[in-house]
């Protein structure tokens, strides 16, 4: 089983922006220190719900600061960016980090993102497919070219090629997350592992996993590939003595965070947006997730591995939004909760 943190760099309120973005860095220095699997970087835009714009810059960062840990983009948004440019990035950290580098990807929401970069709405609704499929191309091939409905361009070298690191790998993997039927079809059909969050429990995580297990068959996937693959689910860890006392930092910090962060959140196009009450979702994310004693936390991850087979996790360390707190967590996610797991 192989145990990540989660990063947003979440400002919750009172907190301003570089107390965010220190926090975030710091955690994941001491996640490697702890013996964690990855840190997994999430990216937003205009909103204290995250102040990360740019998950692989900040991975490049972490890969410089760190040794051994594995640094992945929870996720970076393709449709407001350039495949090609993305995939240059990419390949950039894939080489020069050791292969130590993982690229989740997204489609993202219908954000007013879209006007600010310039792609449009039509890059969110129908563009994901063919974005997705020129960046996977770029990773792997020697040279591309494109004649899609969106990028069109002759054909080029890809400089620096994966494959040119110093490693058995042929290239940084492909992760994608997925939220739906037609999100999870994508990435079977193309081989690719899913990031899936964590609003959903077990078992609309385990459909998820047994679906994309189908498409990837009827695709004609190798069978050691479907079976094989390393799908990982996101949720929240927080760790205390007792389970109440982890309940209530969570439910004291995280309302007020995902309320301000929500909130912010802009359509491109007007659409209406239906939020979550703030506690209740804490309240949901504490039921669902390793929230608890130590020993809790073990099990409850072991049984969410045994119900959906999957055995990556990508888990939210800095809900109680405090420096100090955060670091604790992720200390005693590591020297208490991972020798339970093997």
């Amino acid at each position: 089983m192989r145990v990540g943190s989660f990063v947003l760099a979440a400002q919750f309120p009172g907190q301003g922006q570089g107390e965010a973005l220190h926090r975030a860095v710091r955690s994941a220095e001491v996640a490697e220190e702890a013996g964690l699997d990855t840190v997994w970087l999430a990216e937003h835009h205009f909103v204290p719900y995250g102040t990360c714009p740019s998950a692989v810059t900040l991975a490049a960062l972490l890969l410089g600061r760190t040794h051994r840990i594995r640094v992945g983009t929870a996720v970076s948004v393709l449709p407001t960016v350039h495949p090609v440019a993305l995939g240059e990035q990419a390949a950039l950290l894939h080489v020069t980090s050791g292969g130590r580098f993982s690229l989740g990807v997204g489609r993202g929401g219908p954000w007013v993102d879209l006007e600010v970069f310039g792609a449009g709405l039509k890059a969110y609704e129908s563009g994901f497919p063919e974005s997705l499929d020129l960046l996977v191309r770029w990773l792997r091939e020697p040279s591309v070219g494109a004649s899609g409905g969106r990028f069109s361009f002759r054909e080029v070298p890809v400089v620096p090629r994966p494959s040119e690191s110093l490693t058995d790998g042929t290239g940084p993997e492909v992760v994608v997350a997925c939220t739906s039927p037609a999100s999870v079809r994508l990435a079977a059909e193309r081989g690719l592992p899913m990031l899936l969050g964590m609003h959903i429990g077990d078992e609309e995580k385990a459909e998820m996993v047994a679906l994309w297990r189908q498409h990837a068959r009827a695709a004609g996937r190798p069978a050691q590939e479907v079976h094989g693959v390393a799908h990982v689910s996101a949720g929240v860890c927080q760790i205390a003595d007792r389970r109440t006392d982890a309940v209530e930092a969570l439910t004291k910090a995280m309302p007020g965070w995902l309320k301000q962060g929500l909130d912010a959140h802009v359509t491109v196009d007007g659409r209406t947006r239906q939020m979550r009450d703030p506690l209740a979702y804490t309240e949901l994310l504490c039921g669902l997730h390793p929230v608890g004693t130590p020993r809790l936390c073990a099990d409850r991850l072991a049984a969410t591995s045994e119900r959906t087979g999957i055995d990556r996790f990508a888990l939210l360390i800095e809900g109680s939004g405090d420096l100090a707190a955060t670091e604790e967590n992720v200390r005693r996610l590591g020297a208490e909760v991972l020798p339970h797991l093997g």
